[in-house]
């Protein structure tokens, strides 16, 4: 520290709390966010650290300064975590007659309340469907009211689950194969619910569960953050924050009672659905278990499954069993009908 200049101190200062909040952000997927929901929010930005981190290493060794090794050590800490943001190649394996397609996709009602100004949405999210032809279709905000629109006639077998009054919202499996089994799991006092419905492969089952956990609420078009300085005050960025501890902790409770629900399942076990959180969080371990990521098995790039500006975020999953073969994995970057994006997987059972 003795030889480096007064804007290297200052740099080396703000590189330290970087780190610190780094290792921080390593820690809380292994913590209960009801005991730290206010860290916990730490984990949506943990890519935004890594690169900070690399860019600090990068700053350090041009000058050949010792001082590149801590962000090193950081760097080479979270490894794992950099396959979970982005995939430099894919690993498809070559289809066969017995793969299986896999759609997740949340609707947001089919655009019922004219988010996006357009009367087409309904249609081409029909369109969109029926081109890439999924065997087993997951839905999330699903709407009941908005099925006059919106019939995906080419599944004969479908399990779906609904509230509310005047607009029933909730989750939908659609399935070419018979479905011989469906429930639902309820959340308490939550808007969201779980469902989970066992379709006959062949000779084999497999129970199909499709998730939508508490949302976070964060705008994707970043109206919240994107305000004036004036009108951006402390007092309202407290408020999100305590406002994203909270949906934390209702995830917590919610993916504690998916795994509770699960361990008696025998079946080989697909989990779709949004999670409403990242790769790095608490909730996401819990959900994932032993299960594969379909997008570390075989994705490639950010996997980008929500419309956030500015920031590749990827909130919805399709988890497989450790006894299926993952072939391939594809998001549709580009199909922006929805808040999110719908993801594909095709999967084998070895």
């Amino acid at each position: 520290m003795k030889n480096l200049s007064w804007f290297n101190k200052f740099v080396f200062g703000v590189n330290g709390l970087v780190m610190v909040l780094t290792f921080l952000a390593y820690v809380l997927p292994f913590l209960a966010p009801k005991w730290f929901s206010f860290l916990s929010v730490l984990t949506l930005v943990l890519p935004f650290f890594l690169i900070l981190n690399a860019l600090f290493f990068l700053y350090w060794f041009l000058q050949l300064k010792r001082q590149m090794i801590l962000s090193g050590l950081v760097l080479l800490l979270g490894i794992t975590f950099i396959n979970k943001f982005y995939k430099f190649s894919s690993k498809e394996k070559e289809a066969s007659d017995k793969d299986f397609v896999v759609m997740n996709y949340n609707v947001r009602l089919f655009n019922l309340f004219k988010w996006i100004p357009s009367d087409a949405i309904p249609d081409a999210i029909l369109d969109f469907v029926k081109e890439n032809n999924p065997d087993v279709l997951c839905v999330q905000e699903y709407s009941s009211t908005a099925t006059a629109k919106v019939d995906f006639k080419l599944y004969p077998y479908r399990a779906i689950f609904t509230q509310g009054n005047l607009i029933k919202t909730g989750n939908a499996i659609f399935s070419k194969f018979p479905i011989v089994n469906e429930g639902e799991i309820t959340f308490p006092e939550s808007n969201n619910i779980a469902m989970f419905a066992d379709i006959k492969i062949g000779k084999d089952i497999v129970r199909v569960y499709n998730l939508h956990l508490e949302s976070i609420k964060i705008s994707p078009d970043v109206n919240e953050m994107s305000e004036n300085v004036e009108g951006f005050s402390q007092a309202k960025s407290e408020a999100i924050l305590k406002r994203i501890g909270e949906a934390f902790k209702k995830q917590q409770q919610q993916a504690e009672i998916f795994v509770a629900h699960k361990k008696d399942c025998e079946y080989p076990l697909i989990v779709c659905g949004d999670m409403n959180n990242s790769a790095f969080s608490y909730v996401y371990r819990t959900v994932k278990g032993n299960l594969q990521d379909t997008f570390e098995e075989a994705g490639k790039g950010f996997g980008q499954t929500y419309n956030f500006k500015y920031y590749p975020a990827r909130i919805d999953y399709i988890f497989a069993d450790a006894r299926m073969s993952v072939k391939s994995f594809k998001n549709f970057p580009d199909f922006i009908n929805s808040d999110h994006l719908p993801i594909m997987t095709r999967l084998a059972l070895e």
